[in-house]
């Protein structure tokens, strides 16, 4: 191997699936009480989301807590009891139902945040690494051209990914939309290093 450049290919694709995490959280005086409260939210929530046409397998359970908190420790004011979900929403055009639905189940209703990713990035990085690919090759043939040798074949591939699901300070890049939040668009991008041989 005489040779080796590295090739970069970006695409830009819209996000087509939501991730909402959300949950409930309580306070009460006894943590037997918090516990109870905060799974009878937690069951209120589950109800609503599947009113809302959120598959059971698209709701999944990611924070169980329950805890004393203090004034002056070690003086209990309260237990804090919380149950969060991570919620996945297939159809973009009901994100903001699924939010209300969420924000409706009552006081004990949270919202912490949100990211937009791709169910399928497999087009995009086709077109990424083609474009990645050609990028090296042009840079190959140039230095090949300087070195005054004739480029030869591709001896090795290297590959690295860049990108992944959009976060929520991201949602705003749509125009033209009443939704209250947007996928925007996700760069994915390629890095490719190859090794070429110099021709005899």
């Amino acid at each position: 191997m005489d040779i080796t450049v590295v090739g970069e290919g970006a695409v830009l694709a819209a996000p087509d699936i939501l991730r909402l995490h959300a949950g409930v959280e309580v306070r009460r005086a006894s943590a037997a009480e918090a516990f109870t409260a905060v799974r009878a939210a937690a069951a209120r929530l589950a109800e609503a989301l599947s009113r809302a046409g959120v598959a059971a397998q698209d709701v999944r359970t990611v924070e169980l807590s329950l805890g004393p908190e203090y004034e002056a420790y070690p003086k209990v004011t309260a237990y804090r009891a919380a149950q969060g979900v991570e919620v996945v929403v297939r159809d973009l055009s009901r994100a903001d139902h699924v939010i209300d639905t969420v924000a409706g189940v009552g006081e004990e209703a949270r919202l912490n945040g949100l990211a937009f990713e791709l169910s399928d990035p497999s087009v995009p990085l086709r077109e990424a690494r083609t474009r990645a690919f050609r990028d090296a090759a042009a840079k190959a043939a140039q230095f090949a051209e300087l070195a005054g040798r004739p480029l030869g074949r591709v001896v090795s591939v290297k590959e690295e990914l860049r990108g992944g699901p959009v976060p929520m300070r991201a949602a705003l890049e749509v125009a033209d939309t009443k939704a209250s939040v947007s996928p925007g668009r996700q760069t994915l991008s390629v890095t490719v290093e190859v090794g070429y041989d110099f021709a005899a």
